[in-house]
C-alpha cells in the first residue's frame, strides 16, 4: 500500500504542475499524451483504491484556474471537461457505461472535432452580446468581453432576442495568423508563442483590446444552452448558423460506435490541411433529452468523451542536456533540440523528466532522437536513434551538484528525482517566494517572478517574512529597475491587504512538500489555527479525510525545523493573520461539515446543484461509493450505487431527508 500512496501522490504532484503550466502561465511543460497518461493512470489508481482520493486531486478538480487581472464571473451553469478516450475499445467502453443508464432507449452521436483553442462562454440579452467569459476553473470564468467583442466571426447581436441566450465555444488562432504573429514578435525580438493554442489564451487575456482585434482571433461555436428549445445537438447547430455563428462543417451524426469511429478516421486523415489545430475530436448524445439521465461525474459529463488524437512523432538531433532546480529542491532535466517542426509548431526543447529516464532509455548528447508532441504543448523526448554515429557518443551520467548553488544532490528514498537540499539556494528560495505570493497561497499582485529575482538579488528578500519589511524600503523600491512609484505603492498596498487572508492561504504558501491546496483548506478547516497544526501529532493528522500518512509525516517534519517554527514567530509579530476566518457562502453543520457525500439518481435540481449545496457546508462530493463513504444522497432510479451503499451500510439520504438535515 506505501508504494501505491507514493505513487498517487507522485502522480498528483506532477498533474498539478503541469495543469498549472499550461492553464495559467500558458507555458505548458509536457505534451498532452504525457498528461493524459498520467491522469488516466491516477483515475485507475483511485478507482482502485477510492480511500486514497483526496480533495486536491487533478481528477476533482474541473478544469484551469482564473486569472487575477480581469473580473471573476459565475457561470450559470459549470463549464466542465471531458474525459478522453484513445481507442475504439475506449468508446465502445464509453458506449456500454450509456447503455447501464438508458438501456432500451434509441439513440445516436454527435461527432464533431475538438478545436484547439480557449473554451468561451457567450452570453446575449435580449438580442445583444452581454458577455464574454473564459472557461476559468469551470465555476468562475474571466470576463474578456472587450476581446470578444474585436472576433469578426462572433456577432454582437443576434436574432433570438430572449432575455438570456448562452452559447459556448472554442476562441482559436488560425495556422496562418499564428505564424504570422511569430514572425512578427521575432521581428520585435519578442518571444515567440509555443502554439496556436497559447497565442490565442494569450490574446484573449490582453488588457489592451486593441491588441487582440491586430491578431484576428476567430471562433467555432458548438453548444446552445437552452435544451428545453430543441430536442437534439444536431438542430441547435443548425439554429447557431441561421443566427450567423460560425459552426464547423466537419460535424456529423452517427448512428453506432462503429460509425463514429469511422468519422473519426475521416477527420483525422484531413487534419493536416485544416487552417486551424485541432487535438482530437468530440463525441456526444445527439438527444438533449437524455443528458440529465446518463449523468456526470464531478468533473464531466457522462454523456460526452474526447477522442484524443495520437502524438506526431520526429527525429531531430540533441544538442544539450541542462537541469534546473525548483522551489523544493527537485531537479528537472531538459534537452535543447535542433528546431524540428511537430503539429504546425517549432520545437526547440523537451523535457527529459529525471536522470534515471535519460539512463534508462541511454540519451546521449550530440544523437538523433525521436520526439513526440500531441499537437499542443513541450515534447517529450521518447528514445534515441541507434544509428552508427550514436555508439561513438560518450554515455550521459547524471549530475551530482545543483545547476545553481552547486551543492551535492540527493535522493529521497524510494524516489527517482534528486533533490538539491540546501535551503540557502537561491533558486529554490526564489521560486518558494513566486509560491508564497502566488493567487492561490497569499494572492500579493505586483510580485512576478521577474520582481522576485530583482528583489532577491538586491538584498530586498531572502525569505517570505521578507515580504512584509518592504514598506522601508519604499524608496530604494520605486528606484529598482522598471518598478516606479505607482507600481510600488500598489505592490505594499497587496501586501498589506494580504496580511488578513484566511489560513489556508498562508498554510499553502509556506510550500510543505505534498500540502496542496484542497489538503491547507481541509487542515485549516479541521484546526482553525496555525498553533494546534504545528503541535498535532501524526497519528491525530493521519485520521484526517484527504491526510493519509505521506502528508501527514511530511507536515509533521516540517514544524520539526527550528528555522520553520521561527518563519511562523516572525510572521505572527508581523501581524499576518494565523486563523481559520471561512470564505463567502460557507456553513458549518456538525453533521456533514467535512463529511463525504456521494450523489447518485434523479433529484429535483441537476446534481451540480447539491454538489455546490454540499460543498458550501464543508463536505466532500465524491463519485465512488466506498467505505469511507459517510453518505449517499439518492434520488429515484438510484442503481447500482445505491445497491452498493446498502451492502456496506453507508448513510442513506432522500432528498427530503437531506434538505432537512441541512434545515431548508
Amino acid at each position: 500500500m506505501k508504494q501505491i500512496i507514493e505513487k498517487i501522490n507522485k502522480l498528483k504532484e506532477n498533474l498539478n504542475k503541469w495543469g498549472h503550466a499550461y492553464y495559467v502561465l500558458d507555458k505548458p511543460l509536457v505534451d498532452d499524451s504525457e498528461y493524459d497518461k498520467s491522469l488516466n493512470e491516477l483515475i485507475k489508481l483511485e478507482s482502485q483504491y477510492p480511500q486514497l482520493i483526496t480533495l486536491d486531486s487533478p481528477t476533482q478538480k474541473v478544469g484551469g484556474v482564473v486569472m487575477d487581472k480581469f473580473e471573476k464571473y459565475k457561470h450559470k451553469q459549470p463549464m466542465l471537461s471531458l474525459a478522453n478516450a484513445f481507442n475504439e475499445e475506449d468508446l465502445e467502453n464509453f458506449n456500454d457505461q450509456i447503455l447501464k443508464e438508458i438501456e432500451n432507449k434509441k439513440y445516436n452521436f454527435f461527432v464533431e472535432p475538438k478545436i484547439d483553442g480557449l473554451s468561451i462562454s457567450l452570453i446575449y440579452k435580449n438580442g445583444n452580446l452581454f458577455k464574454g467569459v473564459t472557461r476559468g476553473d469551470g465555476i468562475y470564468g474571466e470576463d474578456v468581453t472587450s476581446n470578444v467583442k474585436t472576433i469578426k466571426s462572433i456577432p454582437l447581436s443576434i436574432s433570438d432576442k430572449s432575455e438570456y441566450v448562452e452559447i459556448r465555444g472554442e476562441v482559436f488562432l488560425s495556422k496562418n495568423e499564428f505564424e504570422k504573429l511569430n514572425k512578427q514578435r521575432l521581428l520585435n525580438d519578442e518571444e515567440i508563442f509555443a502554439n496556436p493554442r497559447n497565442a490565442a489564451a494569450g490574446t484573449l487575456r490582453q488588457l489592451d483590446s486593441s491588441i487582440a482585434s491586430s491578431r484576428k482571433l476567430d471562433a467555432f461555436l458548438y453548444y446552445f444552452m437552452d435544451r428545453e428549445k430543441f430536442h437534439t445537438h444536431s438542430d441547435s447547430l443548425k439554429y447557431l448558423e441561421t443566427m450567423n455563428f460560425k459552426v464547423n462543417s466537419l460535424g456529423k451524426i452517427c448512428n453506432n460506435i462503429k460509425e463514429v469511429y469511422e468519422h473519426i478516421q475521416t477527420i483525422l486523415l484531413q487534419r493536416e490541411k485544416l487552417e486551424y489545430e485541432i487535438d482530437g475530436v468530440v463525441v456526444k448524445i445527439n438527444d438533449f433529452d437524455l443528458y440529465e439521465k446518463v449523468g456526470y461525474t464531478a468533473k464531466s459529463p457522462k454523456w460526452a468523451i474526447a477522442f484524443k488524437f495520437p502524438a506526431e512523432t520526429k527525429q531531430t538531433k540533441l544538442k544539450n542536456i541542462f537541469s534546473t532546480v525548483g522551489r523544493t529542491g527537485r531537479i528537472t532535466y531538459n534537452a535543447s533540440l535542433e528546431p524540428v517542426q511537430i503539429a504546425g509548431t517549432t520545437v526547440q526543447a523537451a523535457t527529459l523528466h529525471n536522470a534515471d529516464f535519460i539512463i534508462q532509455r541511454d540519451i546521449r548528447i550530440g544523437g538523433e532522437v525521436k520526439v513526440k508532441k500531441a499537437g499542443d504543448i513541450i515534447p517529450e523526448v521518447i528514445s534515441p536513434i541507434q544509428d552508427e554515429n550514436y555508439f561513438s557518443l560518450k554515455k550521459w551520467k547524471e549530475e551530482k551538484k545543483c545547476p545553481q548553488c552547486h551543492s551535492i544532490l540527493e535522493r529521497v528514498e524510494g524516489e527517482v528525482d534528486q533533490y538539491c537540499i540546501n535551503s540557502q539556494c537561491p533558486r529554490k528560495i526564489v521560486r518558494g517566494l513566486e509560491h508564497f505570493v502566488s493567487r492561490d497561497a497569499m494572492n500579493i499582485e505586483g510580485l512576478s517572478i521577474k520582481i522576485i529575482e530583482k528583489l532577491y538579488d538586491n538584498k530586498f528578500v531572502s525569505t517570505v517574512s521578507d515580504i512584509y519589511k518592504l514598506n522601508k524600503f519604499r524608496q530604494q523600491l520605486i528606484e529598482l529597475d522598471k518598478m516606479g512609484e505607482k507600481s510600488v505603492k500598489n505592490l505594499l498596498e497587496s501586501i498589506e491587504i494580504s496580511k488578513a487572508n484566511s489560513l489556508e492561504k498562508l498554510f499553502f504558501g509556506l510550500g510543505i512538500r505534498h500540502v496542496g491546496k484542497k489538503t491547507a483548506k481541509t487542515l485549516a478547516l479541521s484546526f482553525k489555527n496555525i498553533d494546534k497544526i504545528s503541535t498535532i501529532t501524526f497519528e491525530e493528522l493521519e485520521q484526517i479525510n484527504d491526510v493519509g500518512p505521506i502528508v501527514a509525516k511530511s507536515v509533521c517534519d516540517w514544524f520539526t525545523i527550528k528555522q520553520n517554527r521561527e518563519l511562523i514567530k516572525e510572521l505572527n509579530e508581523l501581524k499576518i493573520n494565523m486563523q481559520y476566518l471561512g470564505n463567502e457562502g460557507t456553513k458549518n453543520n456538525d453533521k456533514i461539515t467535512l463529511k463525504s457525500f456521494v450523489i447518485t439518481g434523479t433529484l429535483s435540481k441537476p446534481r451540480n446543484y447539491f454538489k455546490d449545496l454540499l460543498e458550501e457546508y464543508g463536505a466532500k462530493v465524491i463519485d465512488t461509493v466506498s467505505k469511507k463513504t459517510d453518505f449517499l444522497l439518492a434520488g429515484n432510479e438510484a442503481g447500482s450505487k445505491l445497491e452498493k451503499a446498502q451492502k456496506l451500510g453507508i448513510n442513506i439520504l432522500s432528498e427530503e431527508q437531506f434538505l432537512e438535515m441541512i434545515g431548508e
